[in-house]
């Protein structure tokens, strides 16, 4: 056997003495023999959540009709071929996240109040995931982004509402996920991993000492940051033992980046071959993906045509019918997009199932209505993942229902044991 991935298993004690850790540590896939792992291994499930923060025109997007005998529209009928595949909602929404563009950050999080004094951000949807399901993948998540404003939008929040930047190159990411390090290289990065470690125990140590001193409600607050420490370092662990693993291999040439931020399409074309690519390897199981419309320029849309103005003045259309007829064009342009990565995942088999059938994509919009700034009725498309697929699933729209039931059931699909996130208050059993 020539697997690249077949190490010699060792005890954790060793390992603890070996790396001066004194935490308890989960038991880690190097910690137990090889043939005793492969009976375990599970199908993987994977999640791709891609958002357009200027969303779509409603009305060529949505459906009038319900169920499985509703019309495709202007906007969807690039999606006739894999009608079957995918499901669209309609009156759903995040409750009190509003303020127009400043919802951006929050449609994964559906954190409440964005335009309000002291708005913090929270968990989102990729993070609260991998917290429950620990890190199975050499990267727990991949955050991309199109023409994104790297300091001030994301998909991917922590749980103390930090922004985690979006990787907006394709050449950077693939050399991530398979272009191996000299061993100078690799000794480097695990001395920085180690270091970061040994400050983490430092810092506990100190804690243990002032813990003595303390009241029972400041020995609460104390022990839950200890918790937090203490995930850190588990997480630093497991970096360390990745770090030690070769990367996978690949035949495909490393891909050149886009740098016009005119062409948006064929950027979010490389980067959602990207995010196959990272499935197909097994590289991570959870990818998030923004492009941001609102830092584009005047941006082509296809061969034979591109916009008079910049994809945020275009938004704000007033019902000019030029603008409205380039959104529509860049709308269905979106749509043979996703239709094709459909298509694509559709036609790789894993095992006995298609790479779809394990893979839920998620296409939508913190944006109702960019015109008037609207951040109820979102447009949401939701394909794979094995789920019940072909209708149009329309709630009400003056009184949406929360968009977070719909993530309660990718989580749910996905394997966390959870009935709850962010605003939800229940999930979407139509799909399963």
């Amino acid at each position: 056997m020539n697997s690249p991935y077949i190490a010699k298993p060792f005890s954790r004690r060793r390992f603890l003495r070996s790396a001066g850790v004194t935490l308890a540590l989960p038991l880690l896939e190097c910690m137990t023999p090889v043939f005793g792992r492969a009976a375990e291994v599970k199908a993987p499930r994977r999640l791709l959540l891609i958002s357009n923060n200027l969303g779509f025109l409603p009305k060529p997007f949505f459906p009038t009709a319900t169920g499985r005998d509703y019309e495709l529209t202007p906007t969807l009928a690039p999606l006739a071929d894999v009608r079957s595949e995918f499901s669209i909602f309609s009156g759903i929404s995040h409750p009190d996240v509003n303020g127009g563009h400043s919802a951006e950050n929050c449609f994964l999080t559906a954190a409440r109040g964005p335009t309000k004094s002291g708005f913090r951000n929270q968990i989102s949807l990729d993070q609260f995931a991998v917290e429950k399901l620990g890190q199975l993948t050499r990267f727990s998540t991949l955050n991309l982004g199109v023409n994104i404003d790297k300091a001030n939008r994301s998909l991917s929040w922590t749980r103390d509402g930090v922004l985690l930047p979006a990787e907006d190159s394709a050449t950077a990411l693939f050399r991530r996920m398979f272009v191996q390090g000299d061993p100078e290289a690799v000794k480097k990065q695990l001395n920085r991993l180690d270091e970061r470690g040994s400050i983490l125990d430092t810092l506990k140590d100190h804690m243990g000492s002032l813990n003595r001193t303390l009241d029972s409600e400041d020995r609460a607050r104390l022990d839950q940051y200890l918790t937090s420490v203490r995930e850190v370092e588990e997480r630093l662990v497991t970096a360390r033992e990745w770090e030690l693993k070769p990367k996978p291999l690949t035949t495909l040439p490393e891909p050149t980046d886009i740098q016009d931020k005119k062409l948006i399409f064929d950027k979010l074309e490389l980067m959602l071959a990207m995010a196959q690519l990272a499935f197909e390897s097994d590289s991570t199981r959870i990818v998030t993906l923004m492009v941001d419309a609102f830092a584009t320029p005047a941006f082509k849309i296809h061969e034979d045509a591109a916009t008079t103005e910049g994809y945020h003045g275009l938004s704000h259309h007033g019902q000019a019918p030029d603008k409205v007829r380039q959104l529509a064009d860049a709308d269905r342009q979106q749509m043979v997009i996703l239709n094709k990565l459909i298509q694509n995942l559709a036609s790789k088999r894993e095992g006995a199932e298609r790479l779809l059938d394990r893979t839920m994509v998620l296409f939508g919009s913190n944006m109702g209505d960019a015109n008037k700034h609207d951040n109820t009725n979102l447009p949401i498309i939701l394909s794979g993942g094995g789920l019940k697929h072909g209708q149009h699933h329309a709630f009400k729209h003056d009184n949406n229902t929360p968009l977070c039931n719909l993530f309660v059931t990718l989580l749910q699909q996905m394997g966390v044991e959870t009935d709850k996130f962010g605003s939800s208050t229940g999930v979407m059993n139509e799909l399963v």
